[in-house]
C-alpha cells in the first residue's frame, strides 16, 4: 500500500513528487523511460522554472545555448538564445533528483489502473500490483483519455534524427505550405529536423518511404540546406508523435489528479511543452495536500486546479494560433485555414482597463493548502490575482476608487511600492 503513487517521470511527474516530498509525504513514482533520443528547445524562463521546481541534477550538463533562426511569413530574423535540452541527459538527472529526494522509483510498464472510492490499483508488467490512496496521472498524452474534452486540428509531428559533422551549436524554425519544420544541430554533430503536419490533409506516403520523404522535403527547404549542409547523414532515424492539443475534461478528484501533458497538450508552436507541463504541475502539492489533510475544501482545490488548466491551456492556444495567422502566404491551405481559427476569435492579450477590474472571492494557494481570498479579474487573469510582492491588491484597488494613490501606497516598502505601481500602471491606472 502506497499512499501516493505518481505515473509518468516527466517534467510534471517530478515537478509533483518533488514537492510532495518537501510538504513530508512519501512518493512512488512508476514510469517507463524514455526510448528514443530527442532535443527540445526551451527559454531561459523554462530552465528558471525547473530550477525552481528543484530539478538541479536534470539541468547539470543537459542544456546548450544556441542562437535561434526564424524563417516566417517569407521574412528571415535571428531570435534571442534558446536552450538545446538534451532529453536523455535531463531524464538522467531527473531520476538523480528524485532519487536524492527519496522518492521511491520503480521502472515498469502500466497495463491497468483501477480506480474506486477506496483507492486505485495498478499493475505492471513483470511485477507486483500497486495499491495507492492517490494517484497522479503524470503520463502525458500517453493517459487513457476521460472522455472527449476540447481537441485542436489532428496534427503529426515526424522527429529525424542522423549524425552529422561535428561544427556548432544552432536551431531554426520554418514555415512551409503545408506545415512548419524545427531544426537543430548539436555540436556533436547529432542533427535533428521536426516537421510538424496536419493529419487530415497531409498526403504522406507507407512507413517504408516515409524516411526518404522527409529527406526529399529537407532538400526542398534552402533554409534546411544552409542550416545541416550537404555532408552525409549516417545512422537515420524517424519517430512520429501526435502533436494535436487536447484538454481532459476532467482534471481532478477527491483521490486523483492529472498533470502535465495528461491534463492539457498542447500545440508545440503554442509554448514550449515543458513550461505548460510545469505550469498545471507545480499547483498540484498544494492541490494534493488540501484534498487530503482539509477534506471539508476538496471542492475548492478541484475547482482551483480545473480552472487554472482550463485557462493555461486556451491562453496557450490563442497563443499559438496568432503566431499561425502572422503566416499569410497560404491563407486557403488546409493547414493553415485550420490553425488561425482555432480555438475561438478572443484576443490573446485585451488591452487594460484599470474601471473594469473585478474584485471577486475565489480560490488561492495560502500556506500549504487551496484557500479562499477577494482576487482582481483583470482582462488577461480572468481567474485573478490575489497579491504582488505579498500585497494584496484586491483591498488597494477598492481604496483606489475613492482614495488619493498617494494615501493608498503609503504604508508600502519601497520594493513593494515599486512593484505594486509597475502592475497597476499596466492595468492602465492613471494616477
Amino acid at each position: 500500500m502506497r499512499p501516493i503513487v505518481i505515473l509518468g517521470a516527466g517534467p510534471a511527474g517530478a515537478a509533483v513528487a518533488l514537492g510532495l516530498r518537501r510538504l513530508g509525504y512519501p512518493v512512488t513514482l512508476v514510469s517507463e523511460w524514455r526510448r528514443f533520443a530527442a532535443l527540445e528547445g526551451v527559454s531561459m524562463r523554462v530552465l528558471d522554472a525547473l530550477r525552481g521546481a528543484g530539478l538541479h541534477q536534470a539541468l547539470a550538463d543537459a542544456a546548450l545555448p544556441s542562437q535561434r533562426q526564424v524563417s516566417w511569413n517569407g521574412q528571415q530574423h535571428a531570435q534571442n538564445i534558446e536552450f538545446l535540452l538534451d532529453r536523455p541527459s535531463f531524464d538522467r538527472g531527473l531520476r538523480e533528483d528524485l532519487r536524492l529526494a527519496g522518492v521511491e522509483l520503480i521502472e515498469g510498464r502500466v497495463l491497468k489502473v483501477q480506480s474506486q472510492a477506496s483507492g486505485h490499483r495498478i499493475e505492471l508488467q513483470g511485477r507486483q500490483a500497486l495499491v495507492a490512496d492517490f494517484l497522479v496521472e503524470a503520463r502525458g498524452r500517453q493517459a487513457p483519455a476521460l472522455g472527449k474534452g476540447l481537441r485542436g486540428p489532428e496534427t503529426v509531428s515526424l522527429l529525424n534524427r542522423w549524425q552529422g559533422v561535428a561544427g556548432s551549436t544552432a536551431s531554426a524554425v520554418e514555415s512551409l505550405e503545408d506545415g512548419w519544420a524545427w531544426m537543430a544541430r548539436r555540436a556533436d554533430g547529432q542533427c535533428y529536423w521536426q516537421w510538424t503536419v496536419d493529419v487530415a490533409s497531409a498526403e504522406l506516403p507507407g512507413k517504408a518511404l516515409l524516411l526518404d520523404y522527409c529527406r526529399q522535403r529537407r532538400q526542398d527547404s534552402a533554409l534546411s540546406r544552409a542550416f545541416f549542409g550537404s555532408e552525409p547523414q549516417t545512422n537515420l532515424h524517424l519517430h512520429a508523435r501526435s502533436s494535436t492539443a487536447i484538454l481532459s475534461p476532467r482534471v481532478c478528484g477527491d483521490h486523483w489528479i492529472r498533470v502535465g501533458d495528461a491534463a492539457m497538450a498542447v500545440d508545440p508552436l503554442s509554448g514550449n511543452g515543458i513550461f505548460q507541463s510545469l505550469s498545471s504541475a507545480l499547483q498540484a502539492p498544494t492541490v494534493i495536500n488540501t484534498l487530503l489533510r482539509k477534506p471539508e475544501r476538496k471542492w475548492l482545490a478541484r475547482r482551483f486546479h480545473q480552472q487554472r488548466v482550463d485557462q493555461l491551456f486556451l491562453r496557450f492556444a490563442r497563443i499559438g494560433r496568432d503566431f499561425y495567422a502572422d503566416e499569410q502566404r497560404w491563407p486557403d491551405r488546409p493547414f493553415w485555414q485550420a490553425r488561425r481559427q482555432w480555438p475561438d476569435a478572443e484576443v490573446a492579450h485585451a488591452e487594460a482597463d484599470f474601471s473594469a477590474l473585478k474584485i471577486e472571492p475565489a480560490p488561492v494557494l495560502r500556506d500549504g493548502f487551496v484557500d479562499e481570498a477577494e482576487v482582481v479579474i483583470t482582462a488577461d487573469q480572468p481567474l485573478g490575482i490575489w497579491h504582488v510582492h505579498g500585497v494584496e491588491l484586491a483591498p488597494l484597488v477598492r481604496r483606489l476608487r475613492s482614495e488619493p494613490a498617494e494615501r493608498v501606497l503609503e504604508g508600502l516598502t519601497v520594493e513593494q511600492g515599486r512593484m505594486v505601481r509597475g502592475w497597476l500602471l499596466g492595468q492602465g491606472f492613471k494616477p
